[in-house]
């Protein structure tokens, strides 16, 4: 019968997992974030500006899952569920969503490869190019632009959405947004789950997105507006509405008058 061989672990990765241990039971906030595809100096970037909002460790889920069972706590234990193999830990007294607010702004912008999913449509406006006629016609009308030569170089006189939200990016629309100069994928820590002490709870898909956030109840206020002055219910912005309204009415009222009356205008 062969006996497996059996290695020491290395004293520096115990060391690691009881420095994990001893971090997440004395922080309110636990949080896991993706760091796949993040370039050394961005890390070192965000980890400098969140000194002293937060430490950072990044681990391999091994070392993570090890970590976790030594809290035993049952819910720090169940973020063990949403490690991925690229994964740093963030431990702060901060609440989970700020944190993750904080994540989410410090975002830098990447181009796109072939496969890459879409973060939302991602549309090629028209203008002016740094393009030279060729090859570069068929590119670009191959992902739907219409394009005409100007001064010796290309311009999309008709843009296009060439990626539509949760899609995989083509690997010509991909070539034709790098030719562009357009980096419309981001790279950064991506939160995955948090455990708050406070709460006694794991929040997961805690994500942050302000600006889609603002810009998604811009729309909600537009469209509130919309519906006040449809129904016609008074509130201080649409009295202004109505006012505005209202004079543009008697005016027209009053030229119609004047022209049936035949006084001057």
């Amino acid at each position: 019968m062969n006996e497996k061989r059996t290695k020491p672990i290395p004293e520096s990765k115990i060391k690691l997992v009881k420095t994990l241990a001893s971090q997440m039971k004395k922080h309110r906030t636990v949080l896991i974030a993706s760091c796949k595809g993040l370039p050394s100096a961005q890390f070192h970037a965000i980890k400098k500006k969140l000194r002293g909002t937060a430490d950072v460790i990044m681990v391999k889920k091994k070392a993570a899952l090890r970590a976790l069972e030594m809290t035993s706590n049952k819910m720090l234990l169940s973020l063990g569920a949403q490690l991925t193999a690229d994964i740093a830990f963030f431990f702060s007294e901060s609440d989970a969503f700020s944190l993750s607010g904080i994540l989410s702004e410090n975002q830098i912008p990447s181009k796109a490869r072939a496969g890459d999913i879409a973060p939302e449509d991602i549309e090629i406006q028209p203008g002016p190019t740094d393009l030279v006629p060729g090859p570069a016609i068929s590119e670009l009308s191959g992902v739907g632009l219409k394009v005409a030569v100007k001064e010796g170089k290309l311009e999309i006189i008709k843009g296009a959405i060439v990626a539509r939200a949760g899609d995989a990016i083509k690997e010509n629309v991909a070539g034709v947004l790098g030719k562009l100069g357009i980096s419309p994928m981001k790279v950064g820590f991506l939160p995955l789950a948090a455990y708050d002490l406070k709460d006694d709870k794991v929040y997961v898909g805690i994500r942050i997105d302000k600006e889609g956030t603002l810009n998604e109840l811009r729309d909600m206020v537009r469209k509130a507006m919309g519906f006040a002055v449809k129904v016609n219910y008074l509130t201080g912005q649409t009295v202004r509405y109505f006012i505005a309204k209202a004079s543009m009415e008697e005016k027209a009222i009053q030229r119609l008058v004047d022209k049936h009356s035949g006084s001057p205008k």
